[in-house]
C-alpha cells in the first residue's frame, strides 16, 4: 500500500562544497544554502516512520485522545494563536483537554479505537502559531528600524 507524504515547513541547511561556489558564481552559496518550503496546515507526519510512529505512541497523549498541538507549553505566542483560533477548532480542543484531564483523574484510558492515530495528528495550531510569530518578528524588526 502506498502511503502518501504531505509537505511541511523545512528549513534545510547545508554546506556547498568550495567547488561549487565557484564553479557556479559567488553568489551560489548565498542563494541556495537556506531553502524554505511554505507550510500548509496538514494531517499526518510529514514523514513516515517506525520510529517517529513509536515515539508517537509512546508520548501517551494519544492515549487520552489529544493531539499534538494540544500539549504545546503555552508561551505568549502560543495563547495569542490559540485565540485567534476559530470557535469550532477552540471548542473542539477544549472537549480534548477536559476528556483528557478526566481520564487521568480516573487513572483511565480511552479504548484503542478511540487514540489518536499517528496519521490522524491534525497539526490545527501551526498555521496561527506560525503567523504570530512572523508578526511578532515583523514588530521587533520594525521597531529596530526607528
Amino acid at each position: 500500500m502506498h502511503k502518501r507524504q504531505a509537505r511541511s515547513f523545512v528549513l534545510v541547511f547545508c554546506k556547498v562544497p568550495r567547488s561549487c561556489a565557484e564553479h557556479f558564481g559567488e553568489d551560489f552559496s548565498e542563494r541556495f544554502s537556506t531553502i524554505k518550503m511554505s507550510y500548509l496546515a496538514r494531517k499526518g507526519p510529514a514523514i513516515y516512520s517506525a520510529l517517529g510512529k513509536w515515539a508517537y505512541n509512546m508520548a501517551g497523549f494519544n492515549q487520552y485522545g489529544l493531539h499534538r498541538d494540544d500539549c504545546l507549553y503555552e508561551n505568549e505566542d502560543v495563547k495569542e494563536a490559540i485565540r485567534r483560533l476559530p470557535e469550532k477548532l477552540k471548542d473542539e480542543r477544549n472537549f480534548r483537554i477536559t476528556r483528557a484531564l478526566h481520564l487521568s483523574m480516573t487513572k483511565t484510558i480511552l479504548p484503542k479505537e478511540q487514540w489518536t492515530k499517528y496519521e490522524e495528528d491534525t497539526k490545527y495550531l501551526e498555521p496561527y502559531l506560525q503567523e504570530v510569530v512572523r508578526e511578532r518578528e515583523e514588530k521587533v524588526k520594525w521597531e529596530s528600524n526607528k
